[in-house]
């Protein structure tokens, strides 16, 4: 029963690591090398100001880690992460928005005030 099991368990990580490797597997590490890293990005900031906050750079490395996971996940005909990424992708891009729409009105704000 072990034999069968390590010879599985071989079988299976040569197909991960070996057969499946191709551009995709790679642009799909980097996609999810680039996601994470936006929570690496947070928590520092996070840390430095001693409170929580969400720097802008976390919503680009958002949108592209999840477009790039989503791309991956396309080609792959993956449902789970098609949708999981495609949802997440909607939500990342409303807040670049909300961020953006929030620097012009604070920019507006100034300026009205410095012409009175």
């Amino acid at each position: 029963m072990l034999i069968e099991l390590s010879n599985a368990l071989g079988g299976y990580l040569h197909n991960v690591f070996y057969t499946n490797f191709d551009f995709w597997l790679i642009l799909g590490l980097f996609a999810q090398a680039l996601f994470t890293a936006r929570f690496v990005i947070q928590w520092w900031v996070s840390e430095r100001a001693g409170k929580s906050v969400i720097p802008f750079s976390f919503w680009i490395l958002s949108i592209g880690g999840g477009g790039l996971l989503f791309l991956y996940a396309l080609v792959r005909a993956d449902l789970v992460y098609i949708i999981g990424q495609g949802s997440g992708l909607a939500i990342y891009i409303r807040n670049v928005s909300l961020v953006l729409k929030e620097k012009r009105e604070a920019k507006d704000a100034a300026q009205g005030q410095g012409t009175t």
